[in-house]
Order: C-alpha cells, then sequence, then structure tokens
C-alpha cells in the first residue's frame, strides 16, 4: 500500500507540486481589492464640509476611503497599537513572542498582532480564532505589506476598523461620537477613538465607561511622554469627555443628498454647493414655510446657480414640512405646469426674428381661437399695451395673440434648443396654452434656463462678441476637477445659440425696469440696490407658484406650492414665490452691478414715443433708442396718421366731398375699432377721430366691430339658478359712440342702440346671420350659431 503511494506521488510528482503551489497561492494571496465592503453616500460641500450622508446597503455606517489619515490618528493609533508599524515587514515577532509567553504563563489573553493583521483580520469577516487562522493573518500581512505602501494600508484600517454598534471607520466615528470631521478631532477625542477598535464594546453609554476612560488615559500619558503633547494639552484632554450616544449626522442638504445617493451610491461625493449659501437658504425655507403652512401651502423648493461657472450653490429641495405633505419629496426635480414663466422666452424670441421693438403696441382685447378664449389675470383688456408692459404685467392675451404670430412650432423649437426638460411632447400637444403653463418642466430646467441667457450675454461681453453652444447646457451640482480647462476647450462661434445677446438684454432689461406683474406697482418686497431681471408664474388652479430670475452671477428659481397639486388662493407667484424670492437674493454676496450693454448686438434707431414702433414721418414725439439688429426691419409706425378736417374740425373728410384748400391735416393716433374700445376706457387722454362728414363716401377701415361674438366664437344661451334661458348680450364697438346702429338677424330687425351698443335679445337654436348697420350706412355681418349652455 505504502509503495503504492509512493508509485502515485512519482507519478504524479510535477501535478502535485502545482496543486500545493496553487492551494498556497489562492491562501495566502492577496486580491487586488483588499475589502468589497459597501460604504455610505457621503455629500460633502464644495470646500469639503458634510452635508449628509445615506447609510450603507449592509445596514453599517462606513464612510468611504479618506485622502489620507489625519496625523493625530496615526500618532495615537501607532503609539497604541503599533509602534515598529514603519519598520516591521507585517507581523512583529518580538510583539509575538511576548503575547504567546503571556498567554501561557498568565491567564491574560495578549494579540500581539499589528496594525497590517488586523487589517487581514478584518477583511477575513467571521474567521474562527486559531493558531492556524494566525499564521494565514501573519503569511497574508507579509503579502499585504509587499503589494501596498504603508500608508495604503493605515488608511485600510482607518476605513474599516469598527468603532462600536454599526459605525465603521474614523470618519464615520469622528462624525457620530463628536459631531466632527476626523480632522478636526482634538488629542483628547482622537485617543478616545484609537482605543475603541481593540474594544469596540467600550463606547456603550454607561457601559464600560471606566476602562474606556482609563484606556484613552494611559494612550494620552504615553502621548505626553513622547513628547507628542505638551502637559498643558495632556491633562486639558483628561477632561474631555468621552465618546457616548452617536450623534445624528448633518442633513443640511438632504434632498440632494438623495439624489446624489441615487446616481452616485457607495461614493464619497464633493458638491458645488457653498456652505454659506446652503445655511441662508435653509434658514429662508423654514421661516417661509411657518408663513405659508398658516394658509396650507405646505411645501417649496429653492435653487440657486452661479450662472458662469454653471454651478448650484444652493439647493433646497422642500421644505422642513411633515410625512404627511410629502416631506420627502425633491420638488427640484419636479415636471410641473410653468405658469407664465416661459412669457420672456418669446419676448426675447420676437425681439430676434425683429418682429417687434421692446417697446411695440400689442393687442390686448377679447381672443378667440378655434374655441381657445385665454384671459387675463385681472379679466380686463388694455385694447394695446407697450410689449414690455405685457411682459412685466405677465398679461396672458397679449401672449398668447404674439405665440401665435411668432409660431407655435419655432417657440417650441426654441425651448428645445434651450435643453428644457419636460417640454418633450409635440407642440401640438401644447397648443397656444403653452405659453400660459399648458407644459410642464422642473425648477431645476428653469433655472437653468434663465441662467442660460444670462450666460449667452456674459459669454458676448466677455469674448469678442461671441456666442457659446453650452450656455444652455451642463449645469452641475458635483464638483469638477479642471473646470477652467474645461471652459478654455467650449469653441465660440458668431452666430447665438437661440437668442441674440441684444434679444436677451432687452428683456432682461424690461424684466429689471418696467412695473412688476399686476397689482404690484408699489413694489414694497425689495428695496435693495441690487438689480435683478425676474419673473413670477402662477399656474391654473394656483397650484404653483414660481419666481425665478438672474443678476449678472446668479440665477435663482424658487417654487411654492403643495406637493400633492392642492391649489390654495394664496399660490400664486406675486404672494407665495417673490417675497423668498427676494429674501433669497438678499442673502447672497451681491455687488450690485448689472449685465453690460452688448452694444455690438445693437443698433441705435429712432422710435415712435406713443407706439414703441420705428418712427413714421407723422410720429409727433421721438426718441433715439438702442434696438437688436433685427428690429431695423421691423415696420414703421401705422397708428400715426394724417387725417383730413373739415374747417371746424368736427368731421373727417376727403377730396370727394370737400375742398382741398378748406381741409385741415392734422395727425392722430388712431386705433382700430375694437382696440379703441378698450384703450380708450384706460385712457381719459386718448382722443378719438370725430365723424365722418354726412356728404362723405367712406372708404378704407370699418368704424365699428363685433366686440361680442367675436370670430369663430359661438353664441351659448345662459341659464340661470332656475334653469331658465336667459338673454344673449350682442356688442359693438363705434369709434363715434354717439351714433345710432341698427340690429338685424337675418334680415329681421331686433333692436336699435345709441351711446352704448349692446342689445339683449333671446334667439331660438340654430344659425343665423347678425347684421350690424351705423346711420352712416356702414355695414358688418357675422354667421353666428346659438346653442343652449
Amino acid at each position: 500500500m505504502y509503495s503504492r503511494l509512493l508509485h502515485i506521488i512519482k507519478r504524479h510528482k510535477i501535478k502535485l507540486i502545482l496543486v500545493v503551489l496553487f492551494m498556497l497561492y489562492w491562501v495566502f494571496s492577496i486580491p487586488q481589492q483588499v475589502f468589497k465592503d459597501p460604504h455610505a453616500t457621503v455629500v460633502e460641500s464644495a470646500s469639503g464640509e458634510l452635508l449628509g450622508a445615506r447609510i450603507a446597503s449592509d445596514g453599517q455606517w462606513r464612510f468611504p476611503a479618506l485622502d489620507s489619515v489625519p496625523h493625530k490618528f496615526e500618532k495615537c493609533i501607532l503609539l497604541f497599537e503599533d509602534e515598529y508599524f514603519y519598520t516591521h515587514p507585517g507581523f512583529n515577532p518580538v510583539a509575538m513572542g511576548k503575547a504567546i509567553w503571556g498567554n501561557i504563563t498568565t491567564d491574560k489573553r495578549r494579540g500581539g498582532s499589528t496594525i497590517t493583521q488586523q487589517v487581514i483580520r478584518l477583511s477575513r469577516k467571521g474567521k474562527q480564532r486559531s493558531y492556524t487562522e494566525k499564521v494565514v493573518e501573519l503569511i497574508k500581512a507579509t503579502r499585504l505589506e509587499a503589494g501596498y505602501s504603508k500608508d495604503e494600508i493605515l488608511d485600510m484600517y482607518a476605513t474599516y476598523a469598527p468603532f462600536g454598534g454599526n459605525v465603521v471607520g474614523l470618519e464615520t466615528a469622528a462624525w457620530r461620537y463628536f459631531g466632527l470631521p476626523a480632522s478636526q478631532l482634538s488629542w483628547g477625542q482622537m485617543a478616545a477613538l484609537a482605543v475603541l477598535p481593540n474594544n469596540p464594546s467600550m463606547v456603550r453609554p454607561g457601559k464600560n465607561e471606566i476602562t474606556l476612560s482609563r484606556k484613552r488615559n494611559n494612550l494620552l500619558k504615553k502621548l505626553w511622554e513622547t513628547g507628542e503633547i505638551d502637559k498643558t494639552t495632556y491633562e486639558l484632554s483628561l477632561l474631555e469627555k468621552l465618546p457616548g450616544k452617536p450623534y445624528p449626522l448633518p442633513q443640511i442638504a438632504p434632498h440632494l443628498v438623495d439624489r446624489i445617493t441615487k446616481e452616485s451610491r457607495g461614493k464619497r461625493v464633493q458638491t458645488t454647493v457653498q456652505l454659506p449659501i446652503q445655511r441662508d437658504l435653509n434658514r429662508l425655507a423654514k421661516e417661509h414655510y411657518g408663513q405659508l403652512k398658516q394658509n396650507e401651502i405646505y411645501n417649496l423648493a429653492i435653487v440657486v446657480m452661479d450662472v458662469n461657472t454653471k454651478e448650484v450653490l444652493g439647493y433646497v429641495g422642500n421644505a422642513p414640512t411633515d410625512t404627511a405633505h410629502q416631506k420627502d419629496v425633491d420638488i427640484i426635480t419636479k415636471y410641473r405646469s410653468t405658469g407664465s414663466t416661459l412669457k420672456p422666452l418669446l419676448y426675447a424670441g420676437m425681439l430676434d426674428e425683429g418682429l417687434i421693438l421692446p417697446q411695440t403696441l400689442v393687442p390686448d382685447i377679447p381672443t378667440s381661437i378655434n374655441t381657445y378664449r385665454p384671459q387675463n389675470f385681472d379679466n380686463e383688456y388694455q385694447g394695446v399695451v407697450p410689449a414690455d408692459m405685457a411682459l412685466a404685467k405677465s398679461l396672458n392675451v397679449p401672449a398668447v395673440r404674439l405665440l401665435r404670430e411668432y409660431g407655435l412650432d419655432k417657440f417650441y423649437k426654441n425651448v428645445q434648443e434651450m435643453h428644457m426638460g419636460g417640454i418633450d411632447k409635440p407642440a401640438s400637444h401644447y397648443g397656444l396654452a403653452m405659453i400660459l403653463g399648458g407644459a410642464e418642466s422642473s425648477l431645476f430646467e428653469l433655472t437653468k434656463t434663465y441662467a442660460g441667457m444670462a450666460n449667452t450675454l456674459n459669454t458676448f461681453n466677455r469674448s469678442s462678441s461671441e456666442y457659446t453652444l453650452e450656455s444652455f447646457r451642463d449645469y452641475h451640482y458635483v464638483k469638477r476637477d479642471n473646470l477652467a480647462s474645461v471652459k478654455k476647450s467650449v469653441p465660440l462661434q458668431s452666430e447665438p445659440e437661440v437668442f441674440s445677446a441684444g434679444a436677451i438684454y432687452k428683456t432682461l432689461e424690461t424684466l429689471q425696469t418696467v412695473n412688476r406683474p399686476s397689482g404690484e406697482e408699489n413694489w414694497q418686497f425689495y428695496e435693495d440696490a441690487q438689480p435683478v431681471a425676474w419673473k413670477t408664474g402662477t399656474s391654473f388652479g394656483f397650484k404653483d407658484a414660481w419666481a425665478v430670475g438672474v443678476t449678472p452671477q446668479y440665477a435663482i428659481g424658487v417654487w411654492v406650492g403643495n406637493a400633492d397639486g392642492e391649489g390654495r388662493p394664496g399660490i400664486t407667484g406675486i404672494q407665495a414665490a417673490a417675497p423668498l424670492f427676494f429674501d433669497v437674493l438678499r442673502s447672497l454676496p451681491v455687488n450690485g452691478s448689472w449685465f453690460d450693454t452688448p452694444y455690438d448686438a445693437l443698433v441705435e434707431t429712432t422710435v415712435c414715443t406713443k407706439s414703441g414702433m420705428k418712427a413714421s414721418p407723422y410720429c409727433v414725439e421721438t426718441r433715439k433708442e438702442q434696438i437688436p439688429h433685427a428690429g431695423e426691419h421691423t415696420a414703421s409706425c401705422s397708428y400715426h396718421k394724417q387725417m383730413y378736417l373739415s374747417a371746424n374740425k368736427e368731421y373727417l373728410v376727403n377730396s370727394d366731398c370737400y375742398e382741398l384748400d378748406e381741409m385741415t391735416a392734422v395727425t392722430y393716433f388712431t386705433l382700430p375699432a375694437t382696440m379703441e374700445y378698450y384703450y380708450a376706457n384706460k385712457h381719459p387722454d386718448y382722443k378719438e377721430l370725430p365723424p365722418y362728414h354726412p356728404d362723405c363716401s367712406f372708404s378704407g377701415e370699418m368704424p365699428m366691430a363685433f366686440m361680442y361674438p367675436k370670430n369663430n366664437e359661438g353664441v351659448i344661451l345662459p341659464k340661470d339658478f332656475d334653469a331658465a334661458v336667459n338673454d344673449v348680450v350682442f356688442k359693438v364697438s363705434h369709434r363715434n359712440p354717439e351714433t345710432k346702429i341698427f340690429w338685424y338677424l337675418d334680415n329681421e330687425f331686433i333692436g336699435a342702440t345709441e351711446d352704448f351698443h349692446e342689445l339683449a335679445v333671446t334667439p331660438e337654436v340654430g344659425n343665423y346671420i347678425l347684421t350690424v348697420v351705423d346711420a352712416a350706412g356702414n355695414e358688418i355681418k357675422k354667421k353666428i350659431e346659438v346653442s343652449r349652455g
């Protein structure tokens, strides 16, 4: 039997040697990654302060490794555990001999393990303590020393050593037991942590405190005796508190921490958030939440960006509310109705196309477009209003009419080119209501879009009047290395990414200088010196309140509402979001500057003061104004006209009915009948044209127009509370209200009006032709369809 075994060994000698070598390699080799334990997600500010953390997937608080081990911990742990760490090859024969002798001759048990051996033991979780295991650890320790530097091994120990309960690693322990980063611990605090891995159970409050105190104090004494600390430091360190009940980790930007945890779980992430700004935002969020919840408004969000570096400087994802009101929802990322916040983009687009000048008069009259009937917030009309005033007052009707003129598809394309997330359905899905909140986007997307306009303007002014293709992209909250070199690599070009610098400048100028939205002419929220271009927005049903704006340095976005979509009367941009917006602006380190004028993107022209259009020969008052280059192609003023009056100036006349030498030429500012009807009510100084001379035939513009029903507008018979059908009131505006008007329905006379041209009738359901004739014989007709409500 024995000889047969020898025969087999000789026959398979080489194979057996290879197997043994493989087994030895497998047992004693060190993998490239010594530890595979999952880490907690650690999120830091731009300057390295802890913003928050999320526990590792195995339920342990185990922070990712630090770049280096703090000097105090290195001195403490080496003096306590392994004084010859930097000279031994992974094990210390003298210490091992003393430990073995002590174990034989006394009842005490000593390990004699080096830090390197302890790292191996920590990596081999669950291995039963035995002499065989000690041998394996010893050999693996030498292999670890061969493959890693001493600093790397010490860093492994500091990262994976147990510190009691589910606290693993020095940095985690520093935060959990002292509420500080490890780099800021005192000698007393560091000494207390250094002795814990040797017996982690010592940290239990009320238990083992005497043992922990004794070990810490002995270590402090050794630090003093070796000259590492002086006597005063030693004596003061003895008085310091021992670690006890763990501190909660900081929750300075919890929603951003959650967002980063989903993106980079188990990593240490340095953000672009500035801690002083973040603390101010948290304070303001708490203050305003306390006020808003009195009106059952429970959620808000704030984001602050640097428009030049594209970094997020502050991030408040929600109010400090409760679970019942979705406190954990990150509102910054959620898509909500944009309200009126897209109106500045339309204004900039029309300036850039040369369709309007900054103060061109635009219609503000009752409008019906394929059954869509936009209404202004106050349900009133101005007749006509300067475009910049329409934007600043956030008038809905002019915005819808301008969008129809500009083109929905073109505007939608602009929004896509600005990379605004959330607006991803076809343009036809949104329709003209897109400009009034018919589309949804997030606070982050809106704020970066405004930031992109400011960035475009700043880039143009800093460069040789050139643009970048990156103004509306690349806004980030994670710190990036070599950001300056990245920025330099972005090419410049002569054509703008979306809007020209001139159009953007005039848009921001409008949002900064003109009266604020309706009802806030006597603005009280903001009296500081920092100029800001900003816009409010309110969604339908009072569900979302927005305030978004920019300075040359910052973009600020504020949202206020209820996360569950419940509307409240106080959820308006001006009431709920604007006060918080300006408090945020006040808290920022602003310098009071305004955007530089992009002279190369503007051209000076003569503008009619009254109409805001390029001046015509008939404009009475004019002024010089800087406008975008495309504005040179806009039409001249069409509202100032030269009219001819009779000698007594009572009638409009022409050469067909009046002697030329008796006519008086007069320049009038005159509006079409429908616009004039509303404009005259708001402007008592408006001078209406006199009536046409009875002997003169009229040709040209009709002096009257239907107010109700409008084009493509059906007539619905209204009902009262008793279900009885009420009258329908037809309305007509006439340039000369005193004239008499005759009304016909299918050629059947139904009444006449003077002064106020409104006629109440109750027609049967059906289709009719409504005809109106004035005393001078002017006639207008309209097909109408009458139905029951």
